[in-house]
């Protein structure tokens, strides 16, 4: 909204300072400030609001240290992060940029999703939430509507060229006329690292490109389904989630910003994405909100963000990679989710072989996800926090390296 009122301001009266606007660095600064501010000065009142209605976690019995003080504590937290983001979004982003409007509409939808489950939790009094089944019905429906938008918008291009800015203008190449649709993405840490998902129907002849969408669409789907559930399996004890979090959401905001712009693609040598830069807006007031809402999330926390924030989370990571081609780098700047995903999968399956097998289920953590299996050999979870935010640092800065070593 501030973005079309300056634009306007700076084109029609020529307003001294308006025109800074234009740039994506000082709205996404701008964004992360307002986002921050949001979080922490109306994210106290949120919570006094919650804990008058007694929107209290319910907490069950696992035999974990400190686990019964919680009890009580306000969840559905994340209703900060999303408000602490959508504000700053509509303000200073482009809203009509077919990413932005598919980061909203993720957020929106995730976030629904999500508060109905916690609802349903705190005032049905069903510690089940929401059925699985709908949860994933939600999150194919998510992917449907990204995965066709990306596939089939004019607006989702990309160009693989590497000729410098210089050239094309020396050649009279108008830059439109480089962009192409495509359904390509990038594999990290190969020397020839794009791949087209088109490319595995190959073998249905000449027009085989033109059914990417059977390989495209349940990719996306089978992304975000994957992510949003790995981040509601981490949000399992204080400052896990919004601190693993906020550094993969930084990690996929210098991506985005070096993939939408196309002087510093065209120096990595990779993929440039058109009209992608301006997630970086969005980005930026995540990261921010991320960060506010850690203020009280912290050990010891004043609020729980719940499904309606850990949902969201993992649907809005999930989106911007895909949008950016990252998605197949998701299980290194995500490993955390992936590890906490992978610890349930292979701890559920043992148990069901071994109960097959011996009649009697063994497991190979004490207990899952895997910071739950941390806890119980005895650390305190403040510990455990800051050393899966390390390892999240290292594997964000692993991420990073994949942009020049190939």
């Amino acid at each position: 909204m501030l973005y079309y009122i300056f634009q306007y301001l700076d084109k029609a009266f020529d307003v001294p300072g308006a025109g800074v606007f234009q740039y994506i660095t000082f709205r996404s600064a701008l964004a992360f400030i307002l986002s921050l501010l949001i979080a922490t000065i109306y994210g106290k009142k949120i919570i006094n609001y919650l804990r008058n209605q007694q929107v209290g976690e319910t907490v069950r019995e696992l035999g974990l240290e400190g686990q019964t003080a919680k009890a009580g504590t306000p969840t559905m937290g994340g209703i900060i992060i999303i408000l602490a983001t959508l504000i700053p979004v509509l303000l200073l982003a482009k809203l009509n940029n077919i990413y932005i409007i598919l980061l909203i509409v993720t957020t929106l939808w995730m976030g629904t999703i999500g508060f109905i489950d916690d609802y349903i939790k705190i005032f049905k009094k069903d510690k089940q939430g929401l059925k699985g089944i709908f949860k994933v019905i939600g999150q194919v429906g998510l992917g449907l509507i990204v995965g066709t938008v990306l596939y089939l918008s004019p607006d989702v291009t990309v160009r693989k060229d590497t000729l410098t800015s210089r050239v094309k203008i020396e050649n009279n190449i108008k830059p439109a006329d480089l962009e192409e649709k495509s359904t390509a993405t990038t594999i990290p840490f190969f020397k020839n690292n794009e791949f087209d998902y088109a490319e595995v129907l190959s073998f249905m002849g000449d027009n085989y490109k033109d059914y990417a969408w059977l390989i495209f669409i349940p990719m996306v789907i089978l992304i975000i389904t994957a992510v949003s559930n790995g981040a509601n399996l981490t949000d399992g004890i204080d400052g896990l989630a919004a601190g693993t979090s906020a550094i993969s959401v930084l990690t996929l905001g210098l991506f985005t910003f070096v993939s939408g712009n196309i002087i510093f693609s065209d120096y990595l040598n990779i993929m440039y994405i058109p009209n992608a830069g301006e997630m970086t807006v969005y980005i930026a007031a995540f990261v921010g909100a991320l960060v506010g809402f850690l203020w009280y999330n912290a050990y010891p926390a004043s609020v729980f963000m719940g499904d309606t924030g850990s949902l969201t989370i993992g649907g809005i990571i999930a989106v911007i990679a895909i949008s950016i081609r990252k998605e197949l780098l998701i299980p290194v700047f995500c490993g955390i989710f992936l590890a906490e995903n992978l610890s349930v999968m292979i701890q559920v399956s043992y148990f069901k072989y071994t109960k097959k097998k011996y009649g009697e289920g063994r497991r190979i953590f004490l207990m899952s996800p895997l910071h739950h299996h941390y806890q119980k050999k005895g650390y305190h979870e403040s510990k455990i926090v800051t050393r899966f935010w390390i390892v999240g640092i290292l594997l964000a800065i692993f991420s990073l390296v994949s942009l020049k070593l190939r």
